[in-house]
């Protein structure tokens, strides 16, 4: 240990007087004899240097695991200070509480003269901090795990708590018990209190020394932050290359120790839960590009990753390519990295969190938060050429959308009138100012206008996060002489793929000719020329004097996929060409076969008028397909061809343009409404679901009614059962059932004689009865019933329900905290508990050797904060005894398999 700080200052600890210089060189005083001393440490991580679930678990030890543990690690004590002979004591604490956040830091610990073992046990339960984490701290700090001969500085610094690196430590709390209790409640602190480092991005140095320099860390959990606000540095390459020895000028040894004698002592410093790392985080039009790796240790399949940006939540999958990731994890596999651009969802800096989400046991995973200013917003652009020529007026600039790297629209009005432009042009100088959008955001036309003053205004159209924008307006006046240079005017009617080949359509005209002219037709910025000189009566009709020769049709081959195709009319002589649009043509891989895909997500309801909501795609094609829609048997065909950019995410390859929302007149009373999603080529149509909707009177906003009846369970699945309806409509309607917070939607739909009897008017298919798969403890079961229309939803009940999880075999656990004499015996108190079951178990208690047994079924609400298995489990009985000097010991008696264990043994004299 180089230097520790804890916070506020007085709280602080740091090494003693020797640390600085050799207080980890290999001796026998604070290196376990056991330990290779040269060799290198591996597999250090100091952005997780121990998981939460290691840190804070409050029963990783009992009090006689703790002693064996001593007894292993001293043996035989020279002076009688050993931590394994030593008796120590603290005064009873009150539970202690965070004055800013109002969290438990500890509970009550009971104090009086006891063992040490004993002591960090009580500390253990008290502040959910683990046995194994002092036990490492009190070596780390002095030395004392091991030492069989401490001197009287060692224990008075123990843990070293409250010994500032510039001042004595505080005597207030010299000895072995006042350092182990404030020691190890000032590591529960940070958390509790969320003082001072935290999860995420932080600078650690490398020694005391700030010319060592450091590195800025992601710190990825609370245990690990705990660690740096306790012993502030981290070990260089030096030191950590020295195992337990010095490194260089720059080393610094406390949380290297810590990670060296935990691994020693009991195994991986990491339990189930995921782990990896965030490599990039970097803002891009529109988004953000992250990338990184995770793995959870129980399984070697791609694990998912959620990305927070803000409230907002992506998820994405791990399972890119990483034979770097492989190396070094062969038992995972490689296939674990992750890269993704998520959108962004606000303007300003966003604070983005990476979550690995746990498979099995373990909990989710943060692995840091980072934050980044999001490249959003309205357009911005410049509107700087607007010149009156003949018979119009021609128009230039550039305009960039911070959500989009591609060209953005610019709608020119003039006098109102508007006129939509790309703006894809080169724009020389952009790059240099913008360089995440390139040149290619400029724009240029000449729009037709009359002779006379007009106002010429420009709008850069909004992507995304922001509106559209004004880029400026002016006047100009449009002379009126003959213009010998017009633009050519035409359309680009259609154009119709079959197979893999494009018939293109449309008209051209030059108003300076009646001759046909030449259209120019770009398929992906190809270009090809063919000249409109096909009949179109309807155009002559349109534009006498010029005669019907100005249509153009032609055939165009495809490759598969999407193809943009694009026309200009090209100008006869003076004057700009017209790009008469672009359209987007689609040509189909070979149909495979496969049934169209959707859901039917919704079917509501405003007087007799429903809207049927939901997606439909056919894998074989990116074109919209047709949706029938069936009101009780009598269909009509819709098209689901609405944008669903959350459709386009999970289906990329077949476009964005899925979703289909179409309104249904329906009669009164109950109908039924299904979804089909229609084959575009081989194979069936696809079902997407049925709803049921009753139109009846109007909705008086009444809230749903019921009762959450009854929550049985068989093993681990849970049987929920009661009935709801909504008093304004005689339709079943939803309950949401939530279990520990988490909610599910199902129906009311059961018959309920009773009920209909009750409600004649709401009819009897009200009642629920769902199943629900538990896991082990207690869990909390909520029943909302869920309203048709107005008004809100109703709490129908909560009901509570424990899973007894599989037996461990584990011993009994427990405390004979009392004993009083009274008339005819005496009063005996603790508590005792089997970790394998969260009901009461039998305590014996032996009187001289005679036994009786009792039950520990009494409320303890600290033991039920401390193991989580309830709260009674308690005992405070008379038991008889005759007069005079008794030897009384309890034992807690096994639930199932495994051995009894002994709580103690007390004298007590009976009057």
């Amino acid at each position: 240990m180089l230097s520790l700080v804890a916070a506020p200052p007085s709280l602080a600890s740091v090494a003693s007087p020797a640390d600085l210089a050799a207080s980890t060189i290999a001796d026998s005083a604070t290196v376990d004899a056991g330990i290779v001393k040269a060799a290198a440490v591996v597999g250090f991580d100091p952005e997780n240097i121990i998981s939460d679930a290691l840190f804070y678990d409050g029963a990783a030890m009992s009090s006689a695991e703790i002693q064996t543990f001593l007894d292993s690690k001293i043996g035989t004590c020279r002076n009688g200070k050993c931590l394994n002979v030593l008796t120590t004591g603290i005064s009873s604490r009150d539970a202690v509480y965070s004055q800013t956040t109002g969290n438990l830091i500890c509970s009550a610990i009971q104090g009086g003269s006891m063992k040490v073992s004993e002591l960090i046990y009580r500390v253990q339960v008290a502040c959910g901090i683990s046995a194994r984490v002092i036990l490492v701290t009190l070596q780390k700090e002095q030395g004392l795990t091991t030492s069989k001969e401490p001197s009287d500085w060692n224990l008075k610094a123990a843990m070293g708590a409250s010994c500032p690196d510039t001042a004595p430590c505080d005597p207030a709390f010299a000895g072995v018990g006042p350092q182990i209790l404030k020691g190890t409640q000032q590591l529960k602190t940070y958390k509790a209190a969320n003082f001072a480092k935290q999860p995420g991005r932080n600078w650690i140095g490398y020694n005391p020394n700030t010319a060592c320099g450091g590195t800025n860390l992601n710190i990825r959990n609370y245990a690990t932050a705990a660690l740096y606000n306790y012993t502030p540095y981290q070990p260089n390459a030096a030191a950590l290359a020295a195992g337990y020895g010095l490194g260089d000028g720059c080393s610094s040894y406390g949380n290297r120790n810590f990670y060296n004698y935990y691994t020693e002592w009991f195994g991986s410093t990491q339990r189930d839960n995921p782990f990896g790392n965030v490599e990039s985080v970097t803002a891009v039009p529109g988004g953000y590009q992250v990338q990184g790796w995770a793995i959870d240790p129980n399984t070697a399949d791609p694990i998912q990753v959620h990305v927070y940006a803000g409230a907002s939540g992506y998820p994405t999958v791990a399972n890119l390519d990483r034979p770097d990731v492989g190396a070094a994890y062969p038992s995972s596999g490689s296939k674990h990295g992750f890269s993704a651009v998520i959108p962004a969802a606000v303007a300003g800096t966003v604070n983005i969190c990476f979550y690995g989400i746990n498979v099995g046991s373990g909990t989710n995973t943060l692995f840091g938060c980072v934050s980044r200013t999001a490249m959003v917003g309205p357009p911005t652009g410049v509107f700087d050429t607007v010149q009156p020529v003949d018979a119009g007026v021609a128009v230039s600039g550039w305009a960039i959308d911070p959500d989009l790297a591609g060209p953005t629209e610019v709608h020119v009005y003039i006098d109102g009138a508007g006129t939509p432009l790309r703006a894809d042009a080169p724009r020389s100088g952009l790059s240099k100012t913008y360089p995440a959008y390139g040149d290619k955001h400029g724009f240029s036309a000449t729009i037709n206008a009359p002779a006379g003053q007009h106002k010429v205004c420009a709008y850069a159209i909004n992507i995304g996060v922001g509106d559209n924008v004004l880029l400026g307006c002016q006047t100009v006046t449009v002379s009126g002489q003959v213009d010998r240079g017009r633009a050519p005017i035409g359309n680009f009617d259609s154009v119709t793929v079959k197979g893999a080949s494009a018939l293109v359509r449309g008209w051209a005209i030059d108003p300076d000719t009646t001759r046909s002219i030449s259209v120019s037709i770009s398929v992906n910025g190809k270009p090809q020329t063919v000249v409109a000189s096909a009949a179109r009566a309807d155009v002559d009709r349109a534009y006498p004097g010029y005669g019907a020769a100005h249509g153009f049709e032609t055939t165009l081959t495809l490759a598969t996929g999407t193809s943009e195709v694009c026309i200009t009319a090209v100008n006869t002589g003076a004057g700009g060409n017209t790009p008469l649009g672009c359209k987007t043509a689609v040509v189909d891989p070979p149909d495979q076969g496969r049934t169209p895909i959707g859901f039917f997500e919704s079917l509501t309801v405003s007087g007799t008028t429903a809207t049927a909501s939901g997606w439909a795609l056919d894998q074989d094609t990116s074109r919209a397909i047709a949706v029938h829609l069936y009101v009780n048997g009598a269909g009509s065909a819709y098209e689901a061809n609405l944008s669903r950019p959350d459709i386009a995410a999970a289906y990329p390859s077949t476009g964005p343009n899925h979703g289909f929302s179409a309104q249904l007149t329906l009669g009164a009373g109950t109908s039924e409404v299904c979804a089909y999603g229609i084959n575009t080529g081989r194979g069936g149509n696809g079902f997407l679901g049925c709803r049921s909707v009753t139109v009846g009177s109007a909705d008086r906003g009444r809230a749903p009614v019921g009762f959450f009846e009854s929550l049985t369970v068989s093993g681990t699945t849970a049987t929920a059962s009661g009935w709801a309806l909504d008093p304004d409509d005689s339709s079943s309607i939803a309950v949401h059932l939530y279990l520990n917070g988490a909610g599910r939607a199902y129906l009311a739909d059961k018959p309920r004689a009773d009920i209909g009897a009750a409600y004649p008017a709401n009819g009897s298919a009200h009642g629920f009865v769902e199943q629900i798969q538990l896991g082990a403890g207690t869990s909390q079961v909520c029943a909302y019933g869920i309203n048709t229309g107005a008004g809100g939803n109703t709490l129908l009940g909560c009901r509570n329900v424990s899973v007894q999880a599989a037996s461990q075999n584990r011993v009994p656990l427990g405390y004979f905290e009392s004993i009083a004499p009274t008339s005819g015996g005496a009063t005996v108190g603790g508590w005792a508990l089997d970790p394998d079951t969260s009901s009461p178990i039998q305590v014996h208690v032996y009187v001289d050797g005679v036994g009786r047994a009792y039950s520990a079924d009494k409320s303890r609400p600290d033991v039920g904060a401390a193991y989580r298995l309830g709260d009674n489990h308690g005992f405070n009985d008379v038991v008889p005894m005759s007069s005079g000097t008794h030897r009384v010991c309890v034992y807690g008696i096994n639930d199932k398999a495994g051995n009894n264990s002994l709580l103690g043994c007390r004298d007590v004299v009976v009057p």
